[in-house]
């Protein structure tokens, strides 16, 4: 049963009434529910999953239109498509919620849920909702926390105290991709650093293979790949030690890492971390020490806050002995920019080659001295002022280094290390282990029970999930976790003595690094993964999402599929085979005289002047920006529907610039794309009665029916290239084109009926993707008995694209004077002919005769006078 518009044929298309019905029978048909079938090529679609804060506005719409638009044209071209959807639900705000509203956590999470799903379903987006999930759902962290336990066996997972960046306002632990120029990414506090014991993921063991395999990733952004091999910073240099002098304790020495070991004839200082253990064993007896020390763990444990902090350092009274000169000592100092986490604590300052080392000599006034000349510089007269030479270059002023090029310098300079006994070459990287572990209450609960006899301890398989408790209070700042006696003390699953719950839960990047793996098959209840699901549809072909997620979300996830590998729970290295990071939605802002933001609905325009609505009072007009609740703006998706049609959004979404960038909502697009669904269904309808039946197939053609049928199939083949690479802007300009050849065309035209068919057909399929509700409109109206969700993409004829004519300039002694159009690879006399009987050409040449015509096939004709 087709569901056929009402016969009368209205005038105008009424998006109100049609789309709504359409995403019913796509709903009560299960068009868009997903199963394994190895008869056809998958492919999995898959949008970054959000957080469900609220409401979503038109500029989050870009993202999920677009991977709907490449789901809808790969389900049309014959593959057997996966577009899930779900919801990152832990976190942070929904606890600051339950603080400001007084309401649970739970509670406001899927309430939000509820009211998001409802406008996302506006959309018209062709999810598989049958396997949705929140990964606040026990059924899915229950999960998650079996992941846990099987890292923690494999050495994937292990506890240890280590400095933490600590957020004073929310009271939790960030890993350093969550501080932000010294602050915390949703605070905004000013991290500190703090020490405390903490579970960690060994990311680190993957290093050489996370970074080496960004190589197999060519369908990933080259700025994406470039941003994650700089975080995982793989850097070869030199690990040697330094003799100390009159240390305290057992201290007799200090180990550091450099990549440039050739510049050690121009060291001026050793600089260790706060947390160094040599700063540690000093500080006991030195109070002056003792309180820089606790100035440095106010700044955090995050390279950016280092790196913005003024350079600090305290000369602990200590000298260390040059590794190639017995004679030879230097100041040890401790220093703020020294993180112990990184290499193993310590530097050497050179600060003629480095800029931070500069920056800190001077402060400190200690020795600079050259010792790689830059090449061309006179040895003679080369001095550092206040910018130091970072670059290659001869070394100089080093011994028995001078006169080798950088990179020789190094290796001999790590050979004399060697030799000496005291350092080798190594390689390093920037990269650290996950420290996953965080005081808050909406979390995913970490598996593990402390025990005083038995140590940390997992909880059994059959006891999973651990859940959270639901009376908590949030009166007091910290993790409620720990004031719940009940849910907090139990006995030890190994030896029967009290114990206790771990109360730290899991840092939220954890519950989006495996999501794309449990959508595959969220059905088993035994197990994360149901692992012939995951080797069917898995890698996501098509992910996509901002640009923000490149080093966290992203890096994570691709950790999480090789440690998922060795446990036994996936076959698969890389998670995402292709990734597409979209530009952001913005709209100018609008603020009343009295400082106060305006909505879109709360103006209006008035002879170019935007007033508030109902009053004569001028509003200021902003600069486009960013979606942002807080500016007021936000366009709802239902605003759009309930005025123009959804499918309106979504034509606008797609045509208004590349989809890489940002792209500013106006009124005239929107308007824009209005008329062209109203112009389309005008045609359509106006076409109609001069339509051949279903299923006829156009014959030999010629003149302007000719022209319809090659502009048809020409469309269809460009369209097709747009869509496979994400030029959807180019695609929808095309359709506008293709529009504008069906409303010239004369639809009376004596035999054009089965051309027509075939036009206003294959424009109903290539309009799909991105109105997908008019698409079905249209294509019930032209009289198909099933939806157009279930056809198959149009063939372009490759004969109808071929094109049979070429324009070719023309040139006079080089000089552009004129072009001609010819049939494609017309033999040189012909064109020579063509081009000489032009009046234009007769003209300039004024009864010249031409030396010679110079024919270049299908591109330029060159007549030499």
């Amino acid at each position: 049963m087709t569901d056929l518009p009402d016969p009368k044929q209205p005038a105008r298309y009424d998006a109100a009434e049609a789309e709504p019905r359409w995403r019913a029978r796509w709903k009560a048909e299960s068009a868009f529910v997903a199963e394994v079938d190895s008869a056809k090529p998958k492919y999995y679609v898959l949008e970054m999953f959000p957080y469900p804060s609220g409401k979503i506005h038109i500029g989050h719409g870009r993202n999920y239109v677009m991977g709907d638009v490449v789901a809808r044209f790969k389900r049309m071209s014959g593959f057997n498509v996966l577009h899930p959807f779900g919801w990152d639900a832990f976190g942070l705000p929904a606890e600051n919620a339950a603080i400001e509203r007084r309401v649970h956590p739970k509670a406001w999470t899927y309430e939000n849920i509820a009211t998001m799903k409802a406008q996302l379903e506006v959309l018209g987006l062709s999810l598989d909702w049958s396997r949705e999930f929140a990964t606040c759902d026990p059924s899915y962290y229950k999960h998650q926390q079996r992941l846990f336990l099987d890292f923690v066996q494999h050495g994937l997972a292990y506890r240890k105290e280590s400095s933490v960046n600590w957020d004073p306002v929310e009271h939790t632990v960030l890993a350093n991709e969550q501080v932000i120029d010294g602050r915390g990414w949703r605070s905004g506090a000013l991290v500190e650093k703090k020490a405390l014991t903490q579970w960690f993921f060994k990311i680190t063991h993957f290093a050489d293979e996370l970074l080496n395999d960004l190589a197999t990733l060519e369908r990933w952004p080259e700025k994406v790949r470039t941003m994650q091999a700089n975080w995982i910073g793989r850097s070869e240099g030199a690990r040697f030690t330094f003799k100390l002098t009159a240390t305290p304790g057992d201290i007799d020495e200090i180990e550091v890492f450099t990549t440039r070991p050739d510049t050690l004839f121009g060291a001026a200082f050793v600089a260790i971390a706060p947390d160094h253990p040599l700063a540690a064993a000093v500080a006991k007896t030195d109070p002056a020490l003792r309180n820089f020390i606790a100035e440095c763990q106010r700044v955090g444990t995050s390279e950016a806050a280092i790196e913005t902090a003024e350079k600090m350092g305290f000369d602990i009274g200590v000298t260390a002995v040059h590794p190639f000169d017995p004679n030879w000592t230097l100041p040890v100092y401790v220093a703020n920019f020294v993180l112990m986490e990184y290499g193993t604590g310590a530097i050497f300052g050179s600060p003629a080659g480095d800029q931070r080392d500069l920056d800190f000599a001077r402060k400190y006034a200690l020795p600079v001295k050259p010792v790689v000349l830059p090449p061309g510089a006179d040895a003679d007269t080369h001095r550092i002022d206040d910018v130091a030479y970072t670059g290659p270059g001869t070394t100089y002023n080093s011994r028995f280094l001078d006169g080798l090029e950088t990179r020789d310098a190094i290796a001999r300079a790590i050979a004399e290390l060697e030799k000496l006994g005291v350092g080798h070459g190594v390689t390093q990287y920037r990269l650290r282990d996950w420290g996953v572990s965080r005081q808050r209450y909406w979390g995913c609960p970490i598996p593990i029970i402390h025990c005083e006899a038995c140590g940390p301890v997992g909880v059994p398989l059959k006891d999973l999930p651990v859940t959270l408790p639901e009376d908590v209070p949030f009166d007091v700042p910290g993790n409620p976790l720990d004031r719940h006696p009940t849910w907090k003390n139990v006995a030890c699953p190994t030896c029967g003595k009290p114990g206790r719950r771990e109360t730290d839960t899991m840092d939220t990047f954890v519950d989006s690094s495996w999501y794309f793996a449990r959508f595959a098959d969220a059905s088993p209840a035994d197990r994360p993964t149901n692992v012939q699901a995951t080797d069917y549809w898995l890698p996501v072909d098509q992910y996509i999402g901002g640009i923000e997620h490149a080093i966290l979300h992203l890096l994570y996830a691709r950790f999480f599929v090789r440690a998922m590998k060795v446990a036994g729970h996936l076959n698969l290295s890389e998670p995402f085979a292709g990734l597409f990071t979209q530009g952001m939605i913005t709209h100018e802002t609008y603020r009343d005289s009295d400082g106060r933001w305006l909505s879109p609905e709360e103006v209006e325009r008035r002879d170019g002047i935007v007033f508030r609505k109902c009053t004569d009072r001028p509003v200021e007009v902003g600069p486009a920006e960013k979606m942002s609740k807080s500016k007021k703006n936000v366009v709802p998706p239902e605003e759009i529907a309930d005025s123009y049609g959804v499918d309106c959004a979504r034509w606008f979404l797609m045509s208004d610039s590349p989809p890489e960038r940002d792209s500013e909502w106006t009124q005239s697009g929107v308007d824009g794309a209005a008329r062209l669904v109203q112009r389309i269904w005008r045609l359509l309808n106006e076409a109609l009665p001069h339509l051949a039946p279903v299923g006829a197939r156009p014959g030999a053609t010629d003149g302007a029916t000719l022209a319809l049928r090659r502009a048809v199939h020409r469309t269809t083949h460009e369209l097709t290239q747009d869509l496979s690479q994400f030029r959807f802007n180019r695609g929808v300009a095309r359709l506008y084109e293709l529009v504008n050849t069906l409303g010239g065309f004369d639809a009376t035209t004596p035999g054009a009926g089965a051309a027509l068919r075939e036009a206003y057909d294959t424009l109903a399929l290539l309009i799909a993707p991105m109105m997908p509700h008019l698409a079905e409109e249209a294509w019930a109206l032209l009289g198909h008995d099933r939806m157009i969700v279930h056809a198959e993409w149009p063939a372009a004829d490759p004969v109808l694209v071929a094109h049979d004519e070429v324009t070719v300039a023309i040139q006079i002694n080089g000089k552009r004077r004129d072009e001609i159009t010819l049939r494609k690879d017309a033999p040189g006399p012909e064109v020579e002919a063509a081009v000489l009987a032009m009046e234009s050409i007769a003209r300039a040449l004024n009864g010249a005769r031409p030396k010679k015509v110079i024919v270049v096939p299908n591109r330029i004709v060159n007549v030499v006078v």
